[in-house]
């Protein structure tokens, strides 16, 4: 008998993992940019940056008065989302830092670049680092941070092991709350990509489809964080946009 789920959450889509052409090391920088701008649009537009933004807005009731607040995002990408958090928290009167990191040398030039525009308000709270988010607790150390975010980043990861390894090494690196913010896998997500992209270019276009299939359920999602060691998980997602976000926060962080 086949269970029934509600339109774009858990329908028979296998998840497929295919490499992404952004993710090569000698990507053309032009085309890494555009398909960059796009991520950075799609965030903006639908729920990447709330997917971010919303936690931390409810968190922010707990945060001790005059307190700095660190953050670290992984594979920050063009690092829009550390741009958006810093302006979100500047706007309140709040302390926050963000230290971005990402492996990819040419997108951590084009981040450097983005933050740069963003002034000096901004730039000077963003700290952008070259490094591989499996070394992050051997280049930072274990609970180094308050928060650890990773946005449209595990679903580039292909095996099951790896994407346990990262979520335990967000975990570990945070000492209040951790937050995955990502694609809900579905059949009328991958078709609304498809004809969002129909007309842009290459990388951009197969990046996105094969982003979505890499996606995740729900229950996927849960599960993963649960024997990741994640505590107290709490799951929202959007049916419109096919995002979801997976937050744990850990209780008496700031006691």
């Amino acid at each position: 008998m086949t269970q029934r789920h509600p339109i774009g959450y858990n329908v028979p889509m296998r998840r497929r993992h295919t490499p992404e052409l952004m993710d090569e090391p000698d990507a053309d920088r032009g085309e890494l940019a555009d398909s960059l701008r796009f991520i950075e649009r799609v965030n903006a537009g639908m729920g990447g940056v709330e997917a971010l933004l919303r936690p931390l807005r409810a968190w922010s009731a707990g945060w001790p008065a005059g307190r700095r607040i660190e953050l670290l995002d992984i594979a920050t990408g063009a690092a829009d989302l550390p741009i958006a958090a810093v302006r979100w928290a500047n706007g309140r009167g709040l302390d926050l830092r963000v230290t971005a990191i990402d492996v990819h040398a040419t997108t951590l030039g084009l981040a450097r670049e983005r933050v740069g525009d963003a002034g000096e308000a901004v730039s000077s709270r963003i700290e952008l680092i070259e490094c591989d988010a499996f070394d992050a607790v051997d280049r930072f150390g274990a609970r180094s941070f308050d928060y650890v975010h990773a946005g449209l980043f595990i679903h580039h990861l292909e095996s099951e092991i790896r994407i346990l390894t990262m979520l335990a090494i967000m975990d570990r690196l945070a000492r209040a709350g951790v937050i995955w913010n990502d694609l809900v896998r579905s059949t009328v997500g991958y078709w609304f990509i498809c004809l969002r992209t129909m007309y842009k270019a290459e990388m951009v276009k197969h990046d996105a489809r094969v982003s979505v299939r890499a996606g995740f359920s729900g229950r996927e999602a849960r599960d993963l964080a649960v024997r990741a060691g994640w505590d107290d998980v709490r799951y929202r997602w959007n049916l419109f946009t096919h995002r979801f976000c997976l937050t744990s926060q850990r209780e008496g962080a700031w006691l």
